[in-house]
């Protein structure tokens, strides 16, 4: 029995041995770093969407804000007035905008924390980009030398057919005048 497990594990690290250079470390490598760039960049761009509502959220409050201090000034001319069906009207603005500021506010707040998560996670997947695009240029620089050294094996020994004709008439050329 220890035997038939033996065999198995050196055939599955046989296999996972050969699964690996069939992978091709360095286009995987340059894939990953590629889907991290895309990954980074929608980020981004909803950091900017994000911010944009943010701001959108803080004008909106700042204007209910104002509207609401103009109807404490309507409220406090329609008391003076009697005219009590203005008030409550007026008072059900008020209590609406108080309302919506409140939804405002527990809006802002949600953002904020999502804003400040993403920009982390920003941060962290720019560093660990950096980390990956350091090792995509190892890697060329190692597979550089590498080439470089099959290049000089292996001369570019291809003749083509233009210069085999220039070279049989220079041929022709030096045997009709010998």
């Amino acid at each position: 029995m220890a035997l038939i497990t033996r065999v198995s594990r050196l055939f599955r690290a046989d296999i996972h041995a050969v699964l690996d250079r069939i992978e091709e470390p360095d286009v995987l490598l340059r894939q990953a770093v590629r889907e991290m760039e895309e990954a980074l960049a929608r980020d981004e761009q909803r950091i900017k969407v994000l911010t944009r509502e943010h701001e959108q959220l803080v004008s909106r409050h700042r204007d209910i804000q104002q509207s609401l201090e103009g109807i404490e000034a309507e409220l406090d001319v329609c008391f003076d007035s009697g005219k009590e069906d203005l008030a409550r009207a007026l008072i059900r603005r008020r209590l609406e905008a108080q309302r919506f500021i409140q939804f405002l506010t527990r809006r802002h707040e949600t953002l904020g924390t999502t804003l400040a998560g993403l920009r982390d996670r920003v941060g962290e997947n720019r560093t660990q980009l950096e980390s990956m695009r350091q090792k995509v240029e190892l890697l060329a620089e190692d597979e550089a030398p590498a080439r470089h050294e099959e290049a000089r094996a292996t001369p570019d020994t291809s003749v083509r057919d233009a210069d085999v004709e220039v070279a049989f008439l220079r041929e022709r050329q030096k045997r009709g005048l010998s």
